[in-house]
């Protein structure tokens, strides 16, 4: 595109070239360990169930990022996840509904959402609930799709026996971090208003709106004063 349309409507661009049984989601700054997405297709070949596959995905220096495998952002969860209580207690599952700090990282899991920076999507999937949401301009647009597959009978899974390196923040969080600090904020707004404020009363999600609002504005804040 000659102008930044955001990661969501990129990727859509994307998966509506692709024409085989399976659709491959791949950051451009994530290296593949050797056969790591044939091993993620081979794995959901063995369940027809399964949906979504996403890898073990590790940091630069070897350590595992968390979001690779996660919870929908109830919440719950995402208070837990702001407060630090995920990182405090990590083995309580009150805490750590969407980092999933108790599950261990090497074992295949069932989970509610994988992340987008590497991802394999069954193409009957994308036939069924179509699209990924454009609304979301970048971040938790993963959340959204596999809510949205899960609510559809999909299966989602991790499995770590396929390995990826995602170095975040390389493309367009460095190049606009303002605006990546913003939009990672918005989104958890936006999947909360979309999927969870109905259940809610309006007093609660007044108070949701504060939170992310309080936390945007100091995030924002601490990003300038170290500039």
């Amino acid at each position: 595109n000659k102008r930044n349309e955001g990661y969501t409507r990129a990727m859509n661009q994307a998966m509506g070239y692709a024409s085989g049984e399976f659709v491959i989601l791949l950051n451009p700054d994530s290296t593949c360990e050797p056969n790591a997405l044939k091993k993620l297709i081979n794995f959901m070949e063995t369940d027809s169930s399964i949906g979504i596959c996403g890898p073990k995905v590790l940091n630069a220096d070897g350590t595992f990022q968390k979001s690779c495998r996660r919870g929908i952002p109830r919440p719950q969860a995402v208070f837990s996840y702001f407060l630090g209580l995920s990182n405090k207690y990590p083995n309580n599952k009150n805490f750590t509904g969407y980092h999933l700090n108790h599950l261990d990282e090497n074992e295949v899991n069932e989970v509610e959402a994988v992340s987008g920076s590497c991802s394999v999507i069954r193409k009957d999937v994308i036939e069924e609930i179509g699209s990924l949401d454009e609304r979301f301009f970048a971040y938790q647009e993963d959340s959204d799709y596999c809510f949205r597959a899960k609510d559809k009978g999909w299966s989602i899974y991790y499995y770590p026996e396929s390995i990826i390196y995602h170095i975040g923040g390389v493309g367009g969080a460095n190049s606009f971090p303002f605006r990546a600090i913003f939009e990672w904020h918005r989104s958890y707004y936006k999947l909360f208003i979309k999927h969870f404020s109905k259940d809610y009363s309006p007093i609660f999600n007044l108070i949701y709106f504060l939170v992310m609002f309080s936390k945007l504005i100091f995030t924002e804040g601490k990003y300038l004063l170290n500039q």
